[in-house]
C-alpha cells in the first residue's frame, strides 16, 4: 500500500525539479519522451526487465540505436511512487531518490546500460 500523504503531485514536482537541474544539452534531446507516474509496476513491467521491484522503467528505443534515416519513436519513462516512498522516508531522501531514478532512466534513453551506470557510480565513490 502506498502512503497517501505523498501523492502524484508531490512526486511530479520532484520529477520536474530533477528535469530542471538536468543540463540543457540533455533536456533538449529528450524529444518525445513521456514521463509518467504510476503507483506500482505491474507483472509485465517487472518481467520485461527481470526484476522483482522497480523505482523506474524506460521503455523505448535508445537514441544510440536509431538509424540516421529513422524517425524517433516515442519513449516512456515510468516513475513508480510506491517503492520510492516506502524505501525513502523523509522528503529530502525521497526527492534525491526520485531525481536519481529520473536520471537513471534518462541514461537508458541515451543508450547507457545498467552495467555502465553501476561502473560509473562505483568510480564516483
Amino acid at each position: 500500500m502506498v502512503p497517501r500523504d505523498v501523492d502524484d503531485d508531490a512526486i511530479e514536482a520532484m520529477v520536474v525539479d530533477a528535469l530542471e537541474r538536468l543540463p540543457e544539452v540533455f533536456r533538449e534531446r529528450l524529444g518525445s519522451v513521456a514521463i509518467v507516474i504510476e503507483d506500482e509496476a505491474d507483472a509485465g513491467q517487472l518481467a520485461s526487465v527481470g526484476a522483482r521491484g522497480l523505482y523506474g522503467l524506460y521503455q523505448g528505443i535508445p537514441r544510440t540505436r536509431l538509424s540516421a534515416d529513422a524517425s524517433p519513436a516515442p519513449s516512456k519513462i515510468t516513475i513508480f511512487r510506491g517503492p520510492l516512498v516506502r524505501a525513502n522516508p523523509g522528503t529530502d531522501a525521497l526527492a534525491a531518490a526520485v531525481a536519481e531514478t529520473v536520471y537513471h532512466e534518462i541514461a537508458h534513453h541515451f543508450g547507457i546500460s545498467d552495467e555502465r551506470l553501476h561502473e560509473v557510480k562505483r568510480g564516483a565513490r
